[in-house]
């Protein structure tokens, strides 16, 4: 690594590092740093666990314990200046032992975690805000294979050569170097992803076609996307029959469908889930300071819109957040329980029908403004 002079227009080498003369330690150093700041590791994670030992009939102990923006579990290693050869072993037994972990033993490992930092935090909210999923009952965690991170200055050919047939055989693992530096009393740390190479980190994805058809089979296998499709199928069988609304909408796995309102960044939109069905216009048109002044201009109209439509709107500026919404709710409802389909049915197809009707006019005059 080198420091540019700019006066002198040359380039100054800066002092190459081991942690061990330095002083750094494993657990109070390196852990540290990357549970604070995991663009250590060249992604965004949630760190849920440190030294977890949660594991049945052991007392061994994993280093860090995250979840991705999939939801999926990573099992973090960290070494110093040297790999070690066991690293290897000792992270693929803790995927196995993560592997069973369920979504309440996740969330309640989490709130240990957060009680120990001496936090107030709700772990599920948390982890809501995290994977930007509203509902936790919709989160899933851990529903495919664990992941793998390892950290170290130096890793030993062992090491790398397992790691790639690991990762040759859909085994999801990342290898990180970490290099210190030290200039005028200063420590750089400098991280480097070796496996997979970066720029090949696509194609070894797209190569593994067997894998991720099986991936893609086991999705639609789920029966939680099954039920999302047939209920959104009947769903749209019902208003289709009545509106236009949503003829170019097809049934989603996901637990909401949307449908165009006309003005780009504005969806109406159906939601259910074990809890509730609700619909919504959606205003996220990408900058926040425009979405709430959308919301402003349309809260103007709000008696006027709420005596047309015939009941109350659950209007949400949402200032913490990008996006606003106005919602109408139907509460204590699951779509997981096909006895309730017909009201939940009812609901969503005729109110929607009357929801848009009273805001097509409002929203021509707003953008006309």
């Amino acid at each position: 690594m080198f420091l540019i002079d700019k006066e002198k227009n040359e380039a100054i080498s800066i002092s190459k590092k081991t942690f061990q003369e330095l002083e750094f330690k494993e657990r109070k150093h390196l852990q540290e740093w990357i549970s604070k700041n995991t663009d250590i590791l060249g992604e965004r994670l949630l760190i849920i666990q440190k030294e977890f030992a949660g594991f049945d009939d052991t007392k061994e102990r994993l280093d860090l314990l995250a979840l991705d923006e999939n939801g999926n579990l990573v099992i973090i290693e960290n070494k110093l200046d040297d790999s070690g050869k066991d690293v290897v072993w000792q992270s693929l037994k803790y995927a196995s032992y993560c592997s069973s972990l369920t979504k309440n033993d996740i969330k309640d490992i989490f709130q240990k975690y957060i009680d120990s930092q001496g936090k107030n935090d709700h772990s599920e909210k948390l982890i809501c805000d995290f994977l930007d999923i509203e509902d936790f009952s919709e989160v899933e965690l851990n529903s495919d294979d664990q992941r793998i991170i390892m950290i170290a200055a130096n890793f030993r050919k062992e090491v790398t050569s397992t790691a790639m047939w690991l990762l040759d055989h859909n085994i999801k693992i990342k290898c990180i170097k970490v290099t210190p530096y030290e200039l005028s009393g200063q420590i750089l740390l400098d991280t480097e992803q070796i496996i997979p190479i970066i720029d090949a980190e696509d194609y070894l994805i797209k190569i593994a076609n067997k894998k991720q058809e099986e991936i893609i089979n086991r999705e639609k296998k789920q029966t939680r996307h099954t039920v999302r499709i047939d209920f959104w199928t009947q769903v749209l069988q019902e208003i289709n029959e009545k509106s236009d609304l949503y003829k170019n909408v097809s049934p989603s796995k996901d637990n909401w469908l949307s449908c165009g309102s006309g003005y780009t960044g504005l969806a109406y939109s159906f939601v259910v889930t074990g809890n509730y069905a609700r619909i919504e216009l959606w205003i996220n048109k990408g900058a926040q300071e425009e979405n709430k002044e959308i919301f402003d201009n349309i809260y103007t109209y709000k008696d006027k819109l709420e005596s047309s439509f015939g009941d109350k709107f659950d209007w949400q500026r949402r200032d913490d957040g990008k996006a606003s919404r106005i919602a109408y709710w139907l509460r204590d409802v699951n779509v997981f329980n096909e006895e309730d389909w017909p009201e939940m049915i009812n609901f969503l197809t005729s109110n929607m029908i009357k929801f848009e009707k009273s805001m097509k006019g409002i929203l021509k005059e707003v953008f006309q403004k």
